[in-house]
């Protein structure tokens, strides 16, 4: 059973902005929850894209609901991959994070893409995208009922 979420906003910032403000959201203050960021990859492409692969480690904690499932020491950190692709000729960046602690349990994943909004050029778009699932019999029906909260 897959979940899936969609939304869209309007970034009023321009999309070279955000693109300088994702590469540089950790570490900070305001997100001590990211424990590490690695760059595991990153390549220029003949075309002139950007393609990353970085490792996250976070503090966050597993669901309430979820730690009963999870060793003790699972439940308060996870890891997680994410890929990118900046296209500086087209101006999109295009994101790609799944995790890989607890996916034998739950796996979750998230596509973001930013684009120049068409009628506003100083301001970006944005669309994300998340795909939630279990094959744990007894677990997907747990996640499924607790999205529907959302």
């Amino acid at each position: 059973m897959v979940k899936y979420f969609c939304c869209a906003g309007l970034l009023k910032n321009t999309w070279d902005q955000v693109c300088i403000a994702f590469w540089q959201r950790y570490p900070n203050p305001y997100s001590n929850h990211v424990l590490t960021e690695d760059i595991i990859f990153r390549e220029v492409t003949p075309t002139n894209c950007l393609i990353s692969r970085r490792l996250l480690t976070k503090t966050s904690r597993a669901p309430r609901w979820m730690e009963r499932y999870l060793p003790k020491h699972m439940a308060s950190s996870a890891y997680i991959i994410e890929d990118s692709i900046v296209d500086p000729q087209k101006r999109t960046m295009t994101t790609f994070t799944w995790n890989i602690s607890h996916a034998r349990l739950m796996s979750v994943e998230e596509r973001c893409k930013y684009r120049i909004n068409p009628e506003n050029g100083s301001w970006t778009e944005m669309k994300r995208e998340a795909w939630i699932s279990s094959n744990v019999y007894g677990l997907s029906r747990a996640i499924q009922l607790r999205l529907d909260v959302f």
